[in-house]
């Protein structure tokens, strides 16, 4: 291969590399011929890149610049360690390619994120790569997907060509260079403490975004991966938990704090998280041609309402969702952590799932996605509920413009899951119509609403497009309700948004001034008085609970007694670290929650009969979906789904022993969900 690469050069750049590479290198040679000058060169232009792709504009960086330039430095000082690695062996040139061009892509991968989110890249998103990748054609066109693939094999050749042919360095001195490495750690740690102590630093994140904008990229991304998991809380003992816990007890028992019921009552319970949903009417300056959700704001004049303050903006659904259903407090983990990708993996823990178990509910999840997001079809076990219906289990979904299935078909999901069992039921819903990215070029050429006031006409295409979706959200709302409202069992339901969407908004433009708020409502078909209050989403489900008179769980108890008192989000992070990575005192030191034996979908998936007509081999059943496969022995057969009763597989497919016959349900990206034994 050697021998083929020297014959290219020779024949097609020889002439090039002596025009013009040579007084490059003869520039470089006389100016340049100190490693770590290189190094640092090299540093401190990736770290430019970097921050100016981050901010979207030169003037960003100039910003920036101004307002803390320890930071920018300090950045620079950090990619400068990543590259000095490269000082141990003689391939340097090579080290630096591979170096630099994994500063370059982390960067670029963060401005790409950040247009059309409003989160920026962490290391958590590299746990989501898997999931991930399998979003990428609702937010990149073939060609930009083929682009993209095409720069990963140019990358790779490039690895290849250098690792070939790039020059090695003749006066290696590892003594030298590990000596060079030391100064630069001894600097960076020196650097690190200096920076914390003058405050141009911190490990505390209150708004991800905005620490990515103060302290920088390289730092920020960092920070997200060594800093995870909850932190040991000071003071952390046997005796502090059992005081917090005695404490949280007492004022239970005596029902204080105004947010416990004094009858209990237990009605099913219906909670319908809506993606990125909220109320556009809250935009200064935007004018829409009619009310895009005038059903929500029908249920806001007469049921309990309010805003709710949500851990994430324009992404971060999982966390959301976390704090609803556990009480738990989101920020108390890691920067940019989704603890469904790490300790949720594989520890169970207190949520209202198994808090209302042991009422005799019956607790079921839905999505209207993947079931492999977020890894739900692993965590949902350890979250405590009997039954997950994703995607793949619904026969009936449609796909709006950008791919996300509409919410409309949740209300079937919904209803099969509370006639599924004869006791209550908890439905937690997971919705997903609303998701970005919103196309910047027009989708409806007559579109039921309009918007105007907005300058940019990409900007305005993403604003037409959203509000359209969630007006279709706002009628799935109505569609819900009215069937509710004819069931004849007690229903509660609880509608929020999960955080607000990744269009171009700012808190300043806001009329309630907070990029972390949402609304929700709590709705009921029977009668419940009317509380309007603001929430954090930790709150929502102990309120919801509270005003039936139900307080199991730890945690409910906590936030219905000690909201407004001085140490309720120091005692509220004690807890979770407790539970989570302590020695759960709180338990007596063995977790009372095991993982649930979870079954994927609701209704019976079976075969009734496999017969050939006319050479072509059918299938007969019930419950069949798009995502339904035959399989034999194991081995998956190419299937068409015909309807939910009839499915087609290959001719010559061999069904002469129906007991060998099973259906796999099988998202896109090949994972068996489940299969019918």
């Amino acid at each position: 291969m050697k021998n083929f690469f020297n014959n290219c050069y020779e024949k097609y750049l020889k002439k090039y590399d002596e025009k013009y590479g040579m007084p490059v290198r003869d520039f470089y040679r006389k100016n340049f011929n100190y490693a770590i000058v290189n190094c640092i060169i090299l540093a401190f232009a990736l770290d430019l890149y970097i921050e100016i792709v981050s901010r979207g504009s030169f003037g960003g960086i100039l910003l920036f610049l101004e307002k803390n330039p320890f930071a920018f430095f300090y950045n620079g000082l950090i990619i400068l360690a990543t590259l000095s690695i490269g000082l141990l062996v003689k391939r340097r040139v090579f080290v630096y390619f591979v170096v630099s061009s994994i500063w370059l892509i982390l960067g670029t991968t963060n401005g790409v994120i950040l247009s059309f989110r409003m989160t920026p890249f962490t290391v958590a998103d590299l746990s989501l790569m898997e999931t991930g990748l399998g979003v990428l054609p609702n937010y990149f066109s073939n060609m930009e997907l083929m682009g993209l693939g095409g720069g990963v094999i140019l990358l790779l050749i490039l690895y290849l060509l250098l690792f070939l042919f790039a020059p090695k360095c003749k006066n290696y001195s590892l003594k030298k260079s590990v000596l060079v490495i030391l100064i630069i750690a001894l600097g960076l740690t020196g650097s690190t403490q200096l920076g914390l102590r003058q405050n141009w630093l911190s490990t505390v994140f209150g708004n991800l975004g905005y620490a990515y904008d103060d302290y920088g990229f390289p730092y920020c991304f960092i920070n997200t991966w060594l800093n995870t998991g909850v932190g040991l809380p000071s003071g952390y003992s046997e005796e502090k938990m059992k005081e917090i816990l005695q404490e949280v007890k007492q004022d239970s028992t005596a029902a204080t704090g105004g947010l416990l019921s004094q009858e209990e009552r237990t009605p099913n319970i219906v909670i319908v998280q809506l993606e990125s949903f909220f109320d556009p009417t809250l935009i200064k300056g935007l004018e829409v041609s009619e009310d895009p959700i005038p059903n929500f704001h029908a249920l806001q004049k007469k049921y309990s309402t309010g805003y709710l303050m949500v851990p994430s903006i324009g992404a971060g659904t999982a966390n959301t969702e976390l704090e609803v259903l556990s009480g738990m407090r989101v920020r108390f983990f890691g920067p940019g952590e989704y603890p469904y990708k790490t300790v949720l993996k594989d520890h169970t823990t207190e949520t209202i799932a198994y808090n209302l178990k042991e009422l005799g509910y019956a607790t079921h999840a839905i999505h209207n996605h993947r079931g492999v997001f977020y890894g739900r079809n692993a965590v949902y076990p350890n979250l405590g509920f009997d039954s997950f219906t994703s995607l793949e289990y619904m026969a009936n979904a449609e796909m709006n413009p950008r791919k996300w299935a509409k919410d409309k078909v949740l209300t079937e999901e919904i209803m099969t899951a509370l006639q599924s069992t004869e006791q209550e039921d908890l439905v937690f819903t997971v919705s997903v119509q609303g998701h970005g990215k919103y196309p910047t070029k027009k989708v409806y050429n007559n579109p039921p609403i309009t918007v105007s006031g907005i300058e940019n006409k990409g900007d305005a295409y993403a604003y037409e497009y959203y509000v359209n979706q969630i007006h279709e959200m706002d009628q799935f709302i109505k569609e819900l309700t009215d069937t509710l409202s004819e069931y004849d069992e007690d229903v509660v339901l609880v509608l929020y948004g999960d955080h607000l969407p990744s269009l171009e908004i700012s808190n300043d433009i806001l009329k309630n001034g907070d990029l972390y708020e949402t609304e929700y409502v709590i709705w009921s078909n029977f009668r419940m008085r009317k509380i309007d209050t603001d929430l954090k989403s930790y709150q929502l489900s102990a309120t919801v609970l509270g005003r039936l008179g139900i307080n199991n769980g730890i945690l409910t108890k906590f936030h219905q007694t000690q909201q407004g008192k001085a140490n309720y989000l120091i005692d509220l992070k004690a807890l979770q670290y407790d539970m989570l990575y302590g020695k759960q005192y709180i338990y007596n030191g063995e977790m009372p929650y095991q993982r649930i034996k979870m079954r994927m979908g609701i209704k019976n998936i079976h075969i009734t009969d496999a017969f050939t007509i006319e050479n072509h081999v059918y299938i007969k059943g019930e419950n069949f979906t798009p995502y339904s496969v035959l399989t034999i022995d194991g081995d998956l057969i190419d299937t068409t789904y015909l309807d939910t009763r009839t499915l087609r597989v290959p001719d010559g497919t061999d069904i002469s022993d129906l007991s060998k016959l099973k259906i796999s349900q099988v998202e896109k990206y090949s994972t068996i969900l489940s299969t019918t034994e």
